[in-house]
Formats: C-alpha cells, sequence, structure tokens
C-alpha cells in the first residue's frame, strides 16, 4: 500500500476505533455486557467496510483514474447499503444489544466520513504526475535532444 494510501487509512481508522470505544463504554455502561458487545462490533463492522471501501476506492484512483467519481458514489452507496442490510440481519439477534449496536455503528460512520473528509484536504495530492527524470524518461529525451543542437 503506498504510504499516502496509508496516511488516509490511519487518519481515518484511529478516529473510528476511538469513537468505537467510547460508543462501547458508554453502551457498556447503558445496556451492560450486551451493550458493550453490541458498541463493539459495531465499530468494528465500519472500520472493516469502511477500511476496504478505501482500500479499493484508492485503488480504482490509481488504476482507472477516469473512472474515480463514478466508482466513488457507487461505492459510498454500495456502503450504506450493505450497512442497512447487516443491520437488517442482526436486527433481532440476542447476543448483543441491537440499540447499541446501531447507535455505534451510525456514530462511528459519521466520524470515518468526517475523518475522511479531512484526511483529503490535509492530504498533499499531486494533480499532474512528475515527469520520470530517468532513462527513457521525457525530461531526458528532451535534454540529450538539446545537448545534439
Amino acid at each position: 500500500m503506498p504510504p499516502n494510501d496509508a496516511r488516509m487509512l490511519l487518519h481515518c481508522a484511529v478516529p473510528t476505533a476511538l469513537a468505537g470505544v467510547v460508543g462501547a463504554v458508554v453502551s457498556g455502561a447503558l445496556a451492560g455486557g450486551k451493550g458493550a458487545i453490541g458498541g463493539a462490533f459495531g465499530a468494528v463492522v465500519v472500520i472493516l467496510f469502511m477500511g476496504l471501501g478505501l482500500y479499493v476506492l484508492q485503488w480504482v484512483a490509481r488504476s482507472f483514474p477516469h473512472l474515480f467519481q463514478a466508482m466513488g458514489l457507487l461505492l459510498y452507496t454500495t456502503q450504506i447499503l450493505l450497512l442497512a442490510v447487516v443491520l437488517a440481519v442482526f436486527r433481532d439477534t440476542t447476543l448483543f444489544n441491537t440499540k447499541a449496536f446501531g447507535f455505534t455503528l451510525l456514530g462511528a460512520t459519521l466520524v470515518w466520513v468526517v475523518s475522511q473528509a479531512r484526511a483529503h484536504m490535509k492530504a498533499k495530492i499531486l494533480y499532474v504526475e512528475p515527469e520520470a527524470a530517468g532513462p527513457g524518461g521525457t525530461a531526458a529525451k528532451a535534454s540529450s535532444t538539446e545537448a545534439s543542437s
């Protein structure tokens, strides 16, 4: 994973994990052990879904830059729909408190989106790829052309 992508993932995952810890602690205090499990599971689901989505989006940006915007819209729509499916699947579970799960899932998702927007604004992303300066690069050909004139 390139350093910029890893940095973006780190700047999103850490605040989301902290929000998940806060959600699990608050859920545990309000709903007991099942609330803490639900809060922790909600944060883990968000980190997995959103982290995988960020990885796919960065891969698309490198491989198919012309599809980046459309893929971003499709990816975020798909993530929200999959989170809704997860909520529906675990609606009647007795493994954890579903309200704690849902609220932590919502809070962690909002933290991830805000963190990703902030990380993207702070990132120093090149708009144009720099020319290659090595052998066979455009800069090398231009300098050899000038030297022969």
